[in-house]
């Protein structure tokens, strides 16, 4: 079963220096049709002008996920950790009993986009956490690139709960499969592009909720980049 999200009909939160669209309901943006996916709570695509960002403010109990698709995003929170998240650079964050931070654009000129992931963990009150990876372009073209799991093994970020992130790009007519057991579900979020999922054509900020499906085959019909999620 697949039950696609139009990117078009997601939520909008437009300020003069956030331009930013929610798959599910988040803040002041409340869909009943569309509370979250399975453990997947936050899928914000958000758009961060120059020398801006998000201030100083907290979590607890959420793996967040932070995938930069353009520019730089400057974090820093109350674990002790600052550095600068890259395009092509993944970074997860465990807020568990409870963690502040802030999320920057720190360039003069170039606006920040990046997806912010929200997981619920498989228990509250954790210990939080940080950790960032490097991906480079050439380990998810045209093929799905684990970026988190639950144990962090084969160069992934470790999350506290039962679910798999992979990235991948297509180019044009490139063809890729996906087995998912039929005790697993499926969201996938095409960041940029174009591309076809069992023949149905999908565009940038499209999502999908997969279910009892099998196989699933992918094609580039432009280039395109993407994030897959296998949830339990």
């Amino acid at each position: 079963m697949l039950r696609i999200r139009p990117g078009a009909e997601r939520g909008v939160t437009r300020l003069d220096w956030l331009d930013s669209r929610h798959s599910f309901s988040f803040g002041h943006y409340h869909d009943a049709r569309h509370p979250g996916f399975r453990d997947l709570r936050v899928i914000n695509d958000d758009r961060v002008a120059p020398r801006t960002g998000f201030g100083t403010h907290g979590h607890r109990d959420m793996e967040i996920v932070t995938y930069v698709l353009d520019g730089e995003v400057a974090h820093a929170d109350t674990l002790g950790n600052a550095g600068v998240i890259r395009a092509g650079e993944v970074q997860r964050m465990s807020a568990g009993t409870g963690v502040a931070h802030s999320e920057l654009n720190p360039s003069a000129d170039e606006t920040a986009r990046f997806l912010q992931i929200w997981i619920r963990p498989r228990a509250a009150g954790l210990r939080p956490g940080y950790d960032q990876i490097a991906v480079p372009a050439a380990e998810k073209r045209n093929r799905l690139r684990p970026i988190v799991s639950p144990d962090g093994g084969h160069g992934t970020l470790s999350i506290h709960q039962d679910v798999g992130i992979h990235a991948g790009t297509l180019d044009a007519g490139a063809i890729l499969t996906h087995d998912l057991p039929a005790d697993r579900h499926a969201w996938l979020q095409v960041a940029r592009g174009g591309l076809r999922l069992d023949g149905r054509l999908l565009g940038e900020g499209d999502g999908v909720a997969i279910s009892a499906t099998g196989s699933l085959t992918l094609v580039g019909e432009t280039p395109a980049e993407f994030l897959l999620f296998d949830l339990n």
